[in-house]
């Protein structure tokens, strides 16, 4: 019988990872990428790259319009992005590029199209360790998101629960690059970096989080970045 599996694909590092593991796990898997308005559109070029390297069945571009909202350096033009960081200070605080609500409206269009096809899994690439504070990436809402999809359901109703996946949520982002090598992910097709300029800049929380789990897995990054943490570069 084949598994279904709805999974979001960003773009970015964790979700290629996840979708892989998804993958690696036996799931025909039906990809699932928001435009919601960010200010650029390289992770969702990215997202269709990684959405063929693990053949996905369907790929949707679910169009959104979030930015309408604002609220973040992520969609509002008139915010911009906090660069720099120490890395002992990222995650300490709810930063300026959290999207209002975006996991949670999300998983909410995932959950349709999973009951919508029949499919009982959905694969999400949040992840609480070695990020940047996001209070929808931690796993009191994936629990608390699980209660809603077993009771807001038909599936759920009917015992047939649709289970939420997010199985890298508790992995360091060096654990979850090894991972990602261990399944042959195409990091090359990845975008992290906050800035949709041609190189990641090397800057923002993102791109900061990433290198430092590729330092400390040993892996170099395939991608270009216009300027590297001094802490990054060998001496």
């Amino acid at each position: 019988m084949i598994k279904k599996a709805v999974c979001l694909i960003s773009g970015g590092l964790d979700s290629c990872v996840t979708a892989n593991i998804a993958k690696n796990k036996g799931f025909e898997i039906y990809a699932i990428t928001f435009d919601y308005g960010q200010k650029h559109r390289k992770e969702i070029n990215c997202a269709k790259k990684i959405a063929q390297s693990v053949d996905a069945k369907k790929h949707i571009i679910f169009k959104i319009n979030i930015n309408e909202f604002g609220g973040s350096s992520l969609t509002d033009e008139s915010l911009d992005t906090e660069l720099d960081h120490e890395l002992s200070d990222i995650g300490k605080e709810i930063p300026i590029t959290y999207v209002p609500g975006r996991n949670t409206v999300f998983l909410s269009i995932a959950l349709s199209y999973a009951e919508a096809i029949d499919a009982g899994s959905i694969f999400i690439g949040v992840t609480a360790t070695d990020y940047s504070g996001y209070p929808d990436c931690r796993p009191e809402f994936i629990k608390a998101f699980q209660k809603v999809v077993n009771i807001a359901t038909k599936k759920g109703v009917e015992g047939k629960i649709i289970k939420i996946n997010a199985p890298v949520l508790n992995l360091k982002k060096s654990d979850i690059i090894k991972k990602g090598k261990e399944l042959n992910a195409c990091f090359q097709n990845t975008w992290s970096c906050y800035v949709g300029e041609k190189k990641a800049c090397g800057r923002c929380d993102s791109c900061l989080l990433r290198l430092k789990g590729f330092k400390e897995s040993g892996f170099k990054d395939p991608i270009k970045y216009k300027k590297l943490p001094d802490w990054y570069i060998e001496k």
